[in-house]
């Protein structure tokens, strides 16, 4: 089935570059929340289907006019396509700057403070009705507010924060509560090799918890914590410990966060701290936070800006919802809240494909119709269709087993896995080599000699009319499972160069690969895989090609990177 991947894979060629600098998200409004003055240090989550906001803290009075901050116990919902939101239940207390994150069975309000205290409690709601349903989860060893949190295979990771109000330094403390434990209870992990801090970006992605950025408190000579502004980033692996990652392009606290894809965190807005020293001189005429959208790359290790929010949100949590992510109100200035709700979708790409890129496409296909009619007039009969009359050359039909050897899991996937980690897949495809030595010296000419048509007739020779329908049906049930993956890997690919439905795509490759082998028999795969070969490897070529004029340093420079980040890593010499 190879064979279907070669045309989308020339048309990968053809797709343009994605543009850094586009926006890649669409801000949508949703209806904004009751709570006019809007609100900080909310906890969100989802439950049921419902998008919940609970608690938080705001001020009636500018605080630059004395105003002092207010904390709520007030929750709303909102429902898929409802026009405004819907008051439920209250929380236990007043509570704000804690963490929440949502799991399939129910949303973690996590830590917290209020206007005196900072406290230890964990609970987990989910969303009967207008009822919000709490159960205890045990408690934080220590207070903790303004901490950063997420979950990752089931465990729940906190990191950083404040013990107080007005303790300082920042809490260096790392947390973790296994919830798919019958009897949880929080374990101290050992934490990240930087400073402590609050407000920090936290989120798990690619099989890791990363903790990035924040605010370090530092106390001043009259014993007043200030804050200074962090880039630093760490990734945390439960096998393999911490790690630093690139450092940020710039500096940011408090930044709503969520990871999206396989290997992607985006964050929105943040405080940079540009204009914290002076936040008391400017007060209500502060121009308000970043809006700049950062995607955090957890392969390469790499920050893009990809675009900017509608206004500059911080100390908020995102969540996903509704194929986007939803930013619930938020700081937009120091201050200064704004109840307004967005829904960040993504947003959809257009095909890159041109007419020129549709013709080829179509000749391409329309010629492997075209030779398996054109080979169907040959040959007539059952050593014609199976044998292909025994006229093969040597060279074609090596190609075309190299050919078969390969598929969309080879070309896309493999390269994809290899790109992510390292090279120790190289073995697999290292043991297609070692078993061609006896599959040439000893099977082929065995085969060769008896003239038999396939092994399944050996078996039949061999044994009985049952063990070769036995063998053949296993081999038919395995290809069932294998084609699969193998059409829907390229199908993929084609979809998202031509904006061709992925249906219609795995249609067309099946029923054009089916017509032109019962048309034209074993000789016209032969000679198609001949032609897919050199589609292959020439894509291959060209591609690598392609990358080492754009990269600095050119092979030497590939060469390099890959060796510094353990690329070319291929033997694991442990018995694990």
């Amino acid at each position: 089935m190879n064979r279907l991947l070669f045309p989308c894979l020339v048309l990968l060629l053809a797709l343009p570059p994605l543009c850094p600098a586009d926006d890649f998200f669409r801000p949508r409004e949703l209806p904004p929340l009751p709570e006019p003055l809007g609100v900080a240090g909310p906890f969100v989550g989802v439950s049921n289907g419902q998008l919940l906001v609970a608690g938080s803290a705001h001020f009636r009075v500018s605080p630059f006019e004395g105003g002092q901050k207010l904390w709520t116990d007030r929750a709303y919902t909102l429902e898929p396509g409802a026009s405004q939101w819907k008051e439920i239940d209250p929380l236990p207390r007043p509570l704000a700057y804690g963490v929440s994150i949502t799991t399939e069975d129910g949303i973690l309000l996590i830590g917290g403070s209020d206007a005196e205290s900072h406290y230890r409690d964990v609970t987990r709601v989910r969303l009967e009705g207008n009822t919000l349903v709490s159960e205890p989860l045990p408690p934080l060893p220590v207070p903790l507010a303004n901490m950063g949190g997420a979950l990752l295979g089931g465990v729940v990771y906190i990191a950083g924060g404040q013990r107080a109000p007005d303790s300082a330094p920042a809490e260096r403390i790392f947390l973790a509560l296994d919830l798919t434990q019958p009897d949880p209870r929080w374990q101290r992990l050992e934490p990240w090799p930087g400073p402590g801090r609050i407000l920090p970006v936290a989120a798990a992605q690619d099989g890791a918890f990363y903790l990035i950025r924040g605010a370090e408190l530092i106390v001043n000579a009259d014993g007043s914590p200030t804050r200074r502004f962090l880039t630093d980033g760490y990734r945390f692996h439960p096998e393999e410990g911490w790690r630093p990652i690139a450092d940020a392009p710039r500096p940011l606290a408090a930044a709503p966060a969520a990871p999206w894809g396989g290997s992607h965190i985006f964050i929105f807005g943040g405080d940079d701290g540009a204009n914290f020293p002076r936040n008391g001189e400017l007060a209500d005429t502060h121009p308000g936070f970043p809006r700049s959208v950062w995607a955090y790359h957890t392969i390469t290790g790499t920050w893009t800006q990809m675009g900017e929010t509608p206004f500059g949100h911080v100390t908020t949590t995102v969540v996903p919802w509704q194929d986007g992510i939803v930013i619930p109100s938020g700081e937009d200035r120091p201050g200064h809240r704004s109840p307004k709700v967005f829904l960040e979708s993504a947003v959809e790409r257009k095909s890159g494909f041109q007419p020129l890129d549709y013709l080829f496409l179509t000749l391409y296909l329309a010629s492997l119709v075209a030779m398996g009619i054109y080979i169907s007039r040959k040959g007539t009969t059952t050593d014609d269709f199976f044998l292909a009359g025994r006229r093969i050359p040597w060279w074609a039909a090596g190609l075309s087993i190299y050919g078969t050897q390969l598929s969309s899991i080879s070309f896309i996937a493999m390269p994809a896995k290899v790109y992510a980690t390292d090279w120790v897949y190289l073995l697999v495809q290292l043991s297609i080599i070692l078993i061609a030595v006896p599959v040439v010296f000893v099977y082929l000419p065995f085969f060769r000699r008896t003239k038999l048509t396939s092994a399944y007739e050996y078996l039949e020779l061999r044994f009985n009319v049952a063990v070769r329908l036995f063998a053949s049906a296993s081999f038919v049930l395995y290809q069932f499972g294998r084609m699969a993956i193998v059409l829907f890997l390229p199908a993929i690919a084609l979809s998202t160069v031509t904006g061709i439905n992925v249906h219609l795509c795995i249609l067309v490759m099946g029923v054009l690969a089916t017509v032109y082998t019962v048309l034209g028999g074993i000789e016209a795969v032969i000679w198609t895989d001949v032609i897919q070969v050199v589609v292959l490897l020439g894509g291959a070529f060209l591609s690598l090609a392609l990358i080492l004029s754009e990269l600095d340093g050119g092979l030497a420079g590939l060469i390099a990177s890959g060796s510094e980040a353990g690329k070319f890593h291929v033997f694991n010499w442990s018995w694990d």
